[in-house]
């Protein structure tokens, strides 16, 4: 059973149609005293709360009822109605224990969608009440998760939250340091999605100007801008029926986060240049380093776009947090780049798996990789060893005393000399691509250039 909340007859009528046709039971209330007698005679599935239906107290019953309907049933989702004006007020109903809000008007296929979310996610917190036990190959049973490594209790956590979470269609917020994989649990939550077969778009909006973003994300007609020649696709258009990832999105300025916001809420947005409105049916999934608890109390960082983006929030933990899987993920990278450089006996000895769980890995788990892989590119031999990986150590990974007391000094090279070498080796790994060198090295194209120009190794621009 569903139950309504509105004193609108109007609304009322609309929204029992809507569930009706979908199979569902619904009771209808114009306010709290209603409320209170159809809860004394059952417990809905979910219930819909208009904020504003006492005009007079400016949604003050509806945020008093909203605590009676949370201190009654605690686990019963209720998703706020409010208009686009009063946000604010949904934002005190989120804060006071409300499960979603939309705004009017909405669209039947969004407000439906939500409900079905809130419900599945209602269930999720009534299984997880049970203590995780699955072991990582349960979990790998029965979920895709072959891209993320590890057997750390924490990450077995994660994992298990994903799995349930990814069927429904919540927002997902995911956080951690650079590094921590936010991009593959993203992966995960689209792959173990009932959207798995549509697409999966990725955009990094920290990479995005404030001049392009409606552009990039909304597209544009021919001729809203001087460039603009031919029509384009916004991400949120190609990432129709599907999942959107949108990283870094700490970095939006104020004026994209309203926009963002916009198509959140509404799921309609109008290209750039366009006075016609499109609709996208998509999953959102969003990823930050940075603290958005501590940029909302600052105010550079919308409160309501923080309360619409994290339903769920999954917190990734840094590498020095699970350290007992660095010789897991030192192996995994190992045997992807055994058929990657032909070298099938490629191993690294168990002297330095140790010694790099010793390590200061600011950069996390992105940044271990491209120390194995500079490792393996520029040692001679199938057996990596502790120098093998000391010489390419960055200033920022710091050894521990033990690691450090356990390493031979390295010969009489010079930088410069270790550099070259170390360029000339990817260079022939890489044959003389350049994109794939830089990334190798963990520098940029431009950089690279620079240092092929000082030691006067021949490349090609062409690629």
């Amino acid at each position: 059973m569903i139950l309504i909340i509105d004193d609108d007859t109007a609304i009322q009528t609309s929204l029992s149609l809507l569930f009706r046709k979908d199979g569902f039971t619904v009771r209808l209330a114009d306010g709290p005293f209603e409320t209170r007698e159809v809860l004394n005679e059952e417990t809905p599935e979910a219930i819909l709360l208009d904020m504003n239906f006492s005009v007079e107290t400016s949604g003050d019953d509806g945020l008093r009822l909203l605590r009676y309907i949370r201190e009654r049933l605690p686990l019963v989702p209720v998703i706020l109605i409010t208009g686009w004006g009063s946000i604010d007020l949904a934002v005190q109903g989120m804060k006071a224990g409300a499960n979603d809000f939309i705004t009017k008007p909405w669209q039947n296929d969004h407000i439906a969608q939500s409900v079905r979310t809130a419900m599945k996610l209602a269930g999720v917190a009534l299984n997880s009440a049970e203590p995780a036990s699955a072991s990582r190959r349960q979990l790998n049973q029965q979920f895709l998760f072959d891209n993320i490594v590890g057997e750390d209790p924490t990450l077995l956590e994660i994992l298990t939250t994903i799995g349930r979470v990814a069927p429904t269609d919540a927002p997902v917020l995911i956080t951690g340091e650079s590094g921590t994989g936010k991009e593959l649990v993203a992966e995960a939550i689209h792959q173990n999605s009932r959207r798995k077969r549509q697409p999966f778009v990725k955009v990094n909006l920290g990479g995005i100007s404030s001049t392009l973003f409606e552009s990039e994300l909304f597209g544009h007609v021919r001729g809203a801008f001087t460039d603009a020649k031919s029509d384009r696709l916004g991400r949120f258009e190609l990432a129709n029926k599907g999942s959107i990832f949108l990283d870094e999105i700490g970095d939006l300025d104020p004026a994209a986060q309203v926009k963002l916001l916009r198509v959140l809420q509404d799921r309609t947005f109008e290209p750039l240049g366009s006075s016609k409105t499109r609709s996208t049916d998509v999953r959102v999934i969003c990823a930050t380093n940075r603290n958005l608890d501590e940029m909302v109390q600052r105010g550079t960082f919308r409160e309501d776009l923080y309360y619409r983006i994290n339903l769920i929030t999954v917190r990734l933990p840094a590498l020095r947090e699970r350290p007992g899987d660095i010789p897991r993920l030192v192996t995994f990278f190992t045997d992807n780049l055994k058929s990657l450089y032909g070298r099938p006996n490629l191993r690294v000895s168990k002297e330095a798996q140790q010694w790099l769980k010793g390590l200061s890995l600011p950069g996390n788990i992105r940044q271990l990789k491209n120390l194995v892989e500079r490792a393996v590119l520029l040692s001679p031999e199938d057996l990596l060893t502790i120098p093998d990986f000391e010489k390419h150590l960055p200033h920022n990974a710091t050894p521990t005393i033990s690691s450090l007391n356990s390493f031979p000094v390295v010969g009489s090279m010079t930088l410069d000399q270790m550099e070259r070498q170390m360029i000339e080796r990817a260079m022939a790994f890489h044959h003389n691509r350049i994109a794939n060198v830089a990334r190798a090295l963990g520098i940029t194209r431009f950089a690279l250039y620079r240092r092929l120009d000082k030691y006067g190794i021949s490349y090609s621009t062409e690629e």
